[in-house]
């Protein structure tokens, strides 16, 4: 699970419209088609006006508590606050939330009226559309847009699970990648977006979201490493390190 610092961090930069507006994404290409690394952890791709988020996972504290778990339960204002922010920057035409849009089958028929109220506002007059994820596989309840296993559009596929082995125009999440950096004597610990031009996974949206190394078994066969590229979400902006120059 993702730290109480994090948190904090993301949604300072979050609220902060001025200093958020200064920190520029990083560029980059899947397939050919042109994107942007966001640093709050959005995917922009300019000439689709598509923004893409992935793992929202909302209402993740209400879920552990109705197993007798209690967490803070700001989670999904913490996570929506962000999501509005990067919204109102990018003003897309079309928003794909990548799947575990709710940590549970359940999330979308409990979300308070408030929150609901929100996400309402940020989709009025752009289209929504919500990918089924693993945690999610019924779609939601009651929310603007539509729901999708799949989806396949300007020459891109995108999905929540990505497929095993090397794929090339597959845009998708899950497996909420991380890398580890050495940094003035210590090490840090960031989620990634990871790259090898022909396929992206993004980290995790959701602010309590945890992250896998890149190194881990699940993510061998998935990238070609010679050309693997992390883009790693920083306090200020996003660092760019090459596979071969993370730490484990």
């Amino acid at each position: 699970m993702i730290g109480i610092t994090e948190v904090m961090n993301r949604l300072a930069l979050a609220r902060d419209m001025t200093g958020l507006a200064a920190i520029p994404g990083v560029e980059t290409a899947i397939h050919g088609v042109a994107a942007v690394c966001d640093p709050l952890g959005a995917l922009y791709l300019p000439d689709a006006g598509i923004l893409v988020v992935s793992d929202l996972h909302l209402e993740k504290g209400a879920a552990f508590a109705r197993r007798g778990m209690m967490l803070p339960p700001y989670d999904t204002l913490a996570t929506l606050t962000v999501l509005a922010a990067v919204v109102s920057r990018y003003d897309p035409q079309i928003v794909i939330s990548l799947g575990d849009n709710f940590h549970d089958r359940v999330g979308s028929q409990h979300l308070p009226d408030a929150f609901r109220t929100l996400i309402v506002e940020m989709a009025r007059g752009r289209e929504w559309i919500w990918i089924n994820g693993n945690h999610d596989p019924d779609g939601t309840v009651d929310l603007p847009g539509s729901c999708s296993d799949e989806l396949f559009y300007a020459g891109l596929t995108f999905r929540h699970e990505p497929r095993d082995g090397l794929q090339k125009g597959e845009i998708a999440g899950h497996l909420h990648p991380a890398a580890t950096v050495r940094r003035r004597e210590k090490s840090v610990r960031r989620p990634c977006f990871a790259t090898d031009g022909a396929r992206l996974l993004m980290p995790a949206f959701g602010v309590m979201s945890g992250g896998l190394d890149l190194g881990h078994r699940a993510m061998k066969d998935l990238f070609d490493r010679t050309s693997l590229i992390a883009h790693l979400l920083g306090r200020d902006r996003i660092y760019s390190v090459r596979y071969d120059n993370l730490r484990g």
